[in-house]
């Protein structure tokens, strides 16, 4: 398979730097090192048990989400091969017994997938964030953690940005920016591994013939393998696929959005596009498209600068009060 390109490594990072240097490029980097002080990191490095030990402490006892598969899978969550259903279950556990059942397979040969997903720390985990803080961002930033064997997340996207810090174990990521889309193959929208559709390639074994583009993809791709104590910042919508690499590895990550949206996400617009643009004649789709390029995507400067503020109603600049009256619009027509 293609050598994949490395994604940039930073040291000693701190909230300055952060803001001026990195984020601003929209791009992959490594922060090596940046939770490397945090107790449950010293905890991990001790022992499986020692940094469970330590994490139970905080344990307020609501269910939380766990994910298995049989070992067949070879820790890949996905869709069955005749794709009516998911290659794993998942079922309402206390966090307790889920991390007590992680360690009991640590030392099983061929162990069934294991994965606590994208749980949320002040809720069922509170104090947590009090003792490992992450300097970067406000703490109004609420973080989820992430615990499990050796599986693989399948390449998704997210509609935020994110620190992704590794508290125990080793993670592989390999990142796609966001205008390799056509060659991913991805998945259908409305049925889903965990929210976000996913390409449809395996990353670790990739069929060429049948997914040929995903080549190009590869071309593209950025990898980057980190260590307890290390992060990684990855950009709004740069796909990704995750491997954890260890029978016991756990992740802490920080999603956030710092663009100011009154109305709601913009897959939501996508999905009405979907339903209303798509298929018309390809006349028609082009005027429309050369529509959103002029209003939306304003390729040809601000579609409303002849007029003055008062009179350019929807169109001006995008208030509260401005997002519930278009809302009300969309939501009177969508009820016909």
């Amino acid at each position: 398979m293609t050598t994949l390109n490395t994604v940039p490594v930073w040291h000693d990072v701190d909230v300055e730097r952060f803001r001026a240097e990195i984020a601003p490029q929209n791009r992959p980097a490594v922060l090596r090192g940046l939770v490397r002080s945090w107790p449950a990191v010293r905890e991990s490095k001790r022992s499986p048990r020692a940094f469970a030990d330590y994490v139970l402490r905080f344990d307020a006892g609501q269910p939380i989400r766990a994910l298995r598969a049989d070992p067949s899978v070879k820790g890949r969550f996905f869709y069955r091969e005749d794709m009516r259903g998911l290659n794993f279950e998942r079922r309402p556990e206390t966090f307790r017994s889920a991390l007590d059942a992680l360690l009991a397979l640590i030392d099983v040969e061929q162990p069934p997938a294991t994965y606590i997903e994208s749980t949320p720390i002040p809720e069922h985990l509170p104090g947590f964030t009090q003792e490992n803080v992450l300097p970067l961002l406000p703490a109004t930033v609420a973080p989820r953690i992430w615990i499990g064997n050796a599986i693989t997340v399948q390449t998704h996207f997210d509609l935020n940005d994110n620190i992704a810090c590794v508290v125990a174990g080793r993670r592989r990521f390999t990142l796609f920016p966001p205008d390799q889309l056509p060659n991913l193959y991805v998945g259908p929208f409305d049925f889903t591994l965990s929210g976000p559709p996913v390409s449809m390639v395996s990353l670790q074994e990739p069929d060429f013939a049948r997914y040929p583009k995903f080549k190009e993809a590869l071309e593209h791709a950025q990898t980057a393998e980190l260590e307890p104590g290390d992060a990684l910042f990855i950009p709004y919508f740069w796909w990704h696929n995750v491997e954890s690499l260890e029978t016991f590895n756990v992740l802490v990550n920080y999603w956030w959005n710092p663009a100011r949206s009154f109305g709601g996400s913009p897959f939501d617009c996508l999905l009405h596009a979907i339903m209303t643009l798509r298929d018309l004649p390809p006349a028609q789709r082009e005027a429309w498209r050369i529509v959103f390029d002029h209003y939306v995507f304003q390729k040809n400067g601000d579609p409303m600068a002849h007029l003055a503020p008062e009179h350019r109603g929807m169109l001006g600049a995008m208030t509260p009060q401005k997002a519930r009256e278009i809302r009300a619009i969309l939501l009177r027509v969508l009820g016909r």
